[in-house]
């Protein structure tokens, strides 16, 4: 699938220099369109940095290794000594260089909110002046655990906001590059409307100019009045006119669809109009359960809700008082050589707990709280609120969609008999049995059934891609897009 998109975008890109035009269907469009677009380059990326931020919170549950170093201290300064000679106080000058290294492996525990550890370390140090000694302190190994025992687990919350927000993420990518698809349906009709005009322009110049030769040969044996040849000269200059504003017209649309492409913006581009669809009705109930489902806007109010959770636990927990243990148990010992540094280690047991108790801090604690709930409530109310605007959007384009698709097939129809009216109204005129205004009026219908034809298929498809925006599914193929995305998004990561 990615090789055939790279194919149909490098022949998209070179055609113009090979050939001079390109020929584009509304699928192919829509392919280039979520290949090479600035604005599907720019949200590829957007979830590139969410991806990315859930590779770091999968890493975070893993181990860790970490080295520790501090590779060099010198101190050179007076420290007060006692003097026990002539009992007092003295200062002394005081010169000590150090340095330190430990190793350490580390791993979360998400349940009570904690992280084990394992270590070892050592430590030199080197004192010189009138006392000159080296000494080394090394932990050859030290296992412990510490954690907040205020009742607040930040990897508990994690779990459930990480994934979360990865979810929407995904679900972004999909509704975005889907909006891309309807974009790209806007411009293309724009083009193909745009190329319509104009060539009924041409035609009505043909047209103009036949009935102006013919109005001609009747002025002179006195079929028609000098006023009729009068207005058959006008409806040829004002035809020449209209000629060359709908070709400003289509270049305008033309250039747009390249720039939107990521084409060079001369390329001459060919719309292949696409057939009649062959779609059938969509359920509401599917439909709505689904778009509630994957509605990135609904997974965001999931997220800051448990996000709003979250911070309503830790003020509530940091409301009462702030503790912390920290609990090792290894081996320690000194010597002056390296080697003996290692010798009959000692036992080392490391317990420390530390309580903070609030005594008066003037209502920040209770502020804290009291914010944290209000935002909760802003939250889940707007959630709410969403919900039901999802719920009239999805409705209402399904409303659209088939009312739309009735249209397409009246559409038809009224062009289908513009087109045959018209052949008989000029024939009409051709032997003189069609006045002026019948022709005209003829010539007018013909060009607005063409143009609602195109103007009913660019409303059925922009329902289609909404559709398909709103709930992230393909009715036509009854697939997820997400779950295509997610096997696309696999390859390429």
């Amino acid at each position: 699938m990615k090789t055939n998109r790279i194919i149909i975008l490098i022949a998209a890109l070179l055609a113009p220099v090979v050939a001079g035009a390109v020929t584009l269907s509304l699928e192919k469009t829509i392919e280039l369109a979520n290949d090479s677009s600035l604005i599907a380059f720019r949200y590829r990326n957007m979830y590139q940095a969410s991806y990315w931020q859930y590779v770091s919170y999968r890493a975070g549950r893993l181990p860790s290794l970490s080295l520790n170093l501090t590779p060099a201290t010198y101190n050179r300064y007076m420290t007060q000594r006692y003097d026990s000679e002539q009992n007092i106080d003295i200062f002394r000058e005081q010169q000590m260089f150090s340095a330190a290294g430990s190793l350490q492996v580390s791993q979360n525990f998400d349940f009570l909110g904690g992280t084990f550890y394992l270590e070892t370390g050592l430590e030199y140090m080197r004192n010189f002046g009138e006392n000159r000694y080296t000494q080394f302190s090394s932990v050859p190994v030290r296992f412990g655990y510490r954690q907040n025992l205020i009742g607040y687990n930040a990897f508990k919350w994690e779990r459930k906001i990480e994934p979360l927000r990865y979810e929407k993420a995904k679900k972004e990518l999909v509704y975005n590059m889907e909006g891309v698809s309807e974009q790209a349906v806007t411009y293309f009709f724009d083009l193909a409307l745009a190329q319509a005009e104009f060539r009924l322009a041409q035609d009505n110049v043909e047209s103009c100019d036949t009935m102006y030769v013919i109005g001609q040969r009747r002025h002179k044996i006195a079929s028609i009045s000098s006023a009729d040849l009068l207005t058959l000269e006008l409806d040829k200059v004002n035809a020449r006119n209209t000629l060359e504003n709908s070709r400003i017209a289509l270049k305008r649309a033309m250039f747009s669809l390249a720039s939107f492409l990521g084409m060079d913006k001369n390329t001459e581009i060919e719309i292949e109009m696409p057939e009649k669809p062959d779609a059938g009705d969509i359920p509401a109930d599917l439909a709505l359960s689904l778009a509630k489902a994957n509605s990135p806007t609904l997974l965001g109010h999931r997220q800051t809700i448990l996000e709003d959770k979250r911070e309503l636990s830790r003020a509530k927990t940091e409301a009462l008082f702030n503790a912390s243990v920290n609990a090792s148990v290894g081996f320690n010992q000194v010597a002056d050589k390296f080697a003996d540094a290692y010798r009959n280690p000692l036992r080392q047991d490391i317990v420390s707990l530390q309580v903070t108790f609030p005594l008066v801090d003037w209502g920040v604690r209770k502020g804290k709280v009291n914010m944290a709930l209000n935002n909760l409530n802003v939250s889940t109310l707007a959630a709410k609120q969403d919900e039901l605007q999802v719920e009239e959007d999805i409705l209402m384009t399904l409303s659209d969609y088939s009312v739309r698709q009735r249209l397409i097939t009246s559409a038809s129809e009224a062009m289908r008999l513009a087109d045959l009216a018209y052949e008989q109204t000029m024939q009409r005129f051709l032997i003189g049995k069609a006045d002026l205004n019948s022709i005209t009026l003829s010539l007018n219908r013909k060009q607005e059934a063409s143009k609602n034809y195109i103007s009913a298929l660019r409303n059925f498809w922009q329902s289609h891609f909404k559709i398909r925006k709103l709930t992230l599914y393909d009715f036509s193929t009854g697939r997820s897009l997400c779950d295509e995305i997610e096997n696309k998004l696999r390859i390429e990561n």
